[in-house]
């Protein structure tokens, strides 16, 4: 029986779109940003790591794994548990990462499962993905949360390592075919909020036709701590935290060419 990897479930959460949802966290990224707020989904494999606690100045230290095996009935399962409370507030679940795109096909079945028993969808994703796949995925999703981050193809593929163009050619494509589309994103100080990054991201979402709302994903420094502990290389430095009064004005940039504005998602 077919089975996807993840690493988490989040029961009532309220930013990941529309109602409380419950969102499955799948395992594996393709991209590798510097700025991941969630290091311990890049690999699609489960992972050892050593967590350590202090208390009255000791250190204790406990191995865990991150990430487990799962059939989609298994999944579904869980899902359904938490139907009565999508029914009450127009939620549903939402398929999150990682990139769940890596695993198109457990996220197809799942998300049609879901479907068939009248669960919303949706899918918070980089876009990374075929067109093909895509374009069935989009069959089963009802809400996607997009990711955009850097229109320059090489800045894209130096900070992200993989390239925009198929990113955008999905996109558009979304856009094309009256998918529900909301735009995250992710405003990183000197690598995705340059004036030229932001001119041109504003340039290419004007040119689409039925996506008119976006969400303002500030960065901040929680997640140093995990590349430490996944010995990963943290490439943010001492990169500070975006300030509450830089992201009001960058709202308002993206509100005068005609967008919804959100912040933080």
């Amino acid at each position: 029986m077919m089975q996807g990897t993840i690493f988490d479930i989040k029961h009532f959460a309220v930013h990941d779109g529309p109602g409380i949802r419950q969102t499955i966290f799948f395992k594996g990224c393709p991209l590798n940003c510097w700025w991941c707020h969630n290091p311990e989904s890049q690999n699609i494999e489960p992972e050892d790591f050593i967590r350590v606690n202090k208390l009255d100045g000791k250190e204790f230290k406990k191995g865990e794994e991150i990430g487990y095996k799962i059939t989609k009935d298994e999944l579904f399962k869980i899902i359904s548990g938490d139907k009565i409370f999508f029914e009450e507030s127009d939620g549903g679940v939402t398929f999150s990462g990682g990139e769940p795109l890596m695993q198109a096909d457990f996220l197809y079945e799942t998300a049609l499962l879901s479907k068939q028993n009248n669960i919303h969808t949706c899918l918070d994703t980089t876009g990374f993905a075929s067109e093909k796949t895509i374009q069935k995925i989009a069959s089963v999703i009802d809400c996607f949360l997009f990711d955009i981050k850097i229109i320059d193809n090489e800045l894209h593929k130096k900070y992200t390592g993989v390239s925009v163009v198929g990113i955008l050619n999905n996109l558009q494509w979304l856009d094309a075919n009256h998918k529900n589309v909301i735009l995250r994103f992710p405003v990183i100080p000197g690598i995705t909020n340059t004036s030229k990054n932001l001119n041109e991201i504003k340039e290419f979402i004007s040119g689409l036709k039925n996506t008119k709302q976006i969400d303002l994903l500030p960065f901040h420094t929680i997640s140093k701590s995990k590349y430490n502990r996944f010995n990963k290389e943290y490439k943010m430095g001492d990169t500070p935290a975006i300030s509450d009064n830089e992201m009001k004005e960058l709202k308002k940039e993206f509100e005068t060419i005609g967008f919804t504005v959100g912040i933080g998602g």
